[in-house]
């Protein structure tokens, strides 16, 4: 790269530095030609860009944490039902991103599927408030207002409304990994400025997701519960309006990844595991001895997963020699492979976050929730607590923490994505025993004022015990869930990267199943004849602070097995 000198004389204090005026490569502008540092990227195009991750939370959050209200009331569903639709739905947004990941990375790219995918958003989202609209003129209809049985909907309108809640959950499955993605790749990591931006890129990202799930929770949720779901479903498709709108403003600005190869990534990485499996018969001595003969190898491949170098030649009786795969294939397979085990160790993290909007706000219900006269604090909205605690704390890590750390490591995100993950991992297991030692306290309490059968007795315990396993949660998540993004983007093949962002959601989604799967096991096994499981009914007389205890202690072991396989870990570069 040209270089310039920024003082006029020869003098050592002279400082050479980047051309700031020269190309990006591998990333083009909107019309597909060369691109230039000065005008493009950066967080010139990543400011455009924060706002669709805002509005996409807003958006997501702004249903999801009031849909059970939705469903058991103006749809007039069963408790069970509308939390069997629940999880349903939250499940599908889970796998919606792997699909639109796959799609982006292999056919459209991001930026077409996040324009595609914003406009099947909104329109979902104005079907929403359509079927909002039709239920509440179906309500005023009603022929008996004085009883408490509900109207039932018609069955246009419950299908209707599914329609469109799917169309939102697959517009925003499509584009979710998608955007970060392409936010990311605004920042040049060849430079050693944007290298550092681009890792307070994820923090900053991670802060204006939990600012729209903020604004959500705390102001949706009441405009749904107290004036009308028309305009609760209604903002959040104005607000999805208006951050395309200024997403497309954006669109000169952007730097545009350029495909160099003619395969996909996912060909490239397929044809490698099956080439491997076509010679796995070839042991790893006679491969050893062709690549000396021949010396078709200029660099000797990495140790580990020896086995896919078996894809680097045929068997000598084969007749198309000519279909061999290349090194740059097997070492894109093997960084491939290289995440599995962190991506394993991630999953008890997904399990333990899905514990505070359930059981924790469960424990929130039997606690003194008053604040004021006649005024009690709703249990679920001590979520926005863990939320709050991930926005305060980002802007410390990334303003005060990162340099601190960096003077010490020299590492330019001051510590590395594995290490922070790795602690994000200690706060989530402590926060879980947190939980177990409150909760603890708060059976004391029961048995203490004779209230162990008195489930719908409030006990004389403040709700404000609980603050301390959400703010602990909160730094867990600021840690983590930020780590695991920049990991993942960062450690695909560049191809790829929408798809190693969609690897951190199913992570969440994943822990979500076991965890329903190990309540269920769990209550089979502590239940029946007659006695109490651990998440009986009655909380008074359940154990969820061994089930805490249980979660804890897992997470302890997961982080142990995390070191070894962490420093183990080869980087893809």
């Amino acid at each position: 790269m040209a270089i310039i000198s920024v003082s006029g004389s020869d003098s050592p204090e002279s400082i050479q530095t980047p051309l700031l005026h020269g190309v990006v490569q591998g990333s083009v502008d909107y019309k597909g030609l060369p691109i230039y540092r000065s005008n493009s990227g950066g967080w010139r195009s990543a400011s455009f860009i924060l706002g669709m991750e805002f509005a996409e939370r807003l958006a997501h959050y702004g249903i999801a944490s009031n849909l059970i209200t939705y469903l058991t009331g103006p749809l007039g569903q069963s408790t069970a039902t509308a939390a069997e639709n629940v999880n349903a739905w939250t499940r599908a947004s889970f796998l919606f991103p792997l699909i639109g990941a796959f799609v982006a990375d292999s056919f459209l790219g991001r930026y077409r599927t996040i324009v595609v995918s914003s406009l099947i958003c909104i329109l979902g989202l104005g079907l929403l408030t359509m079927s909002a609209t039709i239920s509440s003129f179906g309500a005023s209809n009603c022929p008996s207002t004085n009883t408490s049985t509900a109207c039932s909907p018609s069955p246009f309108q419950v299908v209707f409304f599914f329609f469109s809640l799917y169309l939102v959950a697959f517009g925003q499955g499509a584009y979710k990994s998608c955007v970060q993605a392409f936010g990311a790749d605004q920042f040049d990591e060849k430079d050693p400025g944007e290298h550092i931006a681009k890792s307070s890129f994820f923090n900053w990202w991670y802060f204006c997701l939990c600012s729209g799930i903020l604004l959500a929770r705390l102001f949706l949720v009441y405009i749904q519960d107290n004036l009308n779901w028309t305009f609760g479903f209604g903002i959040p498709c104005i607000v999805m309006v208006i951050a395309l709108f200024i997403f497309l403003l954006g669109s000169k600005t952007y730097r545009y990844i350029v495909k160099v190869e003619e395969k996909s990534a996912f060909q490239r990485i397929g044809q490698v595991f099956v080439a491997t499996v076509r010679n796995w018969r070839s042991s790893c001595s006679a491969i050893a001895l062709e690549e000396e003969s021949c010396g078709s190898l200029p660099h000797r491949s990495s140790e580990q997963f020896k086995f896919l170098d078996k894809a680097l030649f045929v068997p000598n009786d084969s007749k198309e020699r000519e279909k061999v795969c290349s090194l740059s294939e097997v070492e894109e397979a093997k960084a491939i492979l290289r995440l599995v085990p962190i991506w394993a160790l991630c999953l008890l993290f997904g399990v333990v976050d899905v514990q505070f909007p359930t059981l924790c706000t469960k424990q929130g219900a039997t606690m003194d929730r008053s604040i004021a006269p006649g005024f009690d604090i709703p249990p679920a909205s001590f979520q926005s607590i863990a939320t709050l605690s991930v926005v305060t704390f980002i802007p410390i890590y990334d303003r005060i923490i990162v340099p601190l750390a960096r003077d010490l490591t020299r590492e330019p995100s001051g510590i590395t994505m594995l290490q922070r993950i790795g602690t994000g991992m200690f706060f989530s297991a402590l926060s879980m025993a947190i939980a177990a030692i409150v909760e603890m306290k708060r059976l004391a309490v029961a048995r203490e004022y004779g209230l162990v059968d008195k489930p719908n007795e409030t006990l004389p315990m403040s709700i404000w015990w609980l603050v301390p396993q959400y703010i602990t949660d909160g730094v867990a998540h600021a840690l983590t869930a930020v780590g695991m993004q920049e990991f993942f983007y960062d450690q695909v093949p560049r191809e790829l990267r929408s798809v190693g962002l969609s690897l951190f959601i199913s992570a969440i989604g994943v822990g979500s199943l076991i965890s329903s799967f190990l309540i269920s096991i769990i209550e089979i096994v502590t239940g029946g004849k007659g006695r109490d499981s651990w998440f009986a009914n009655n909380l008074n007389r359940a154990h969820l602070d061994y089930f805490y205890w249980l979660l804890a202690g897992l997470g302890t072991l997961q982080l142990v097995a995390y070191l070894y396989f962490a420093k183990k870990f080869v980087n893809k570069r």
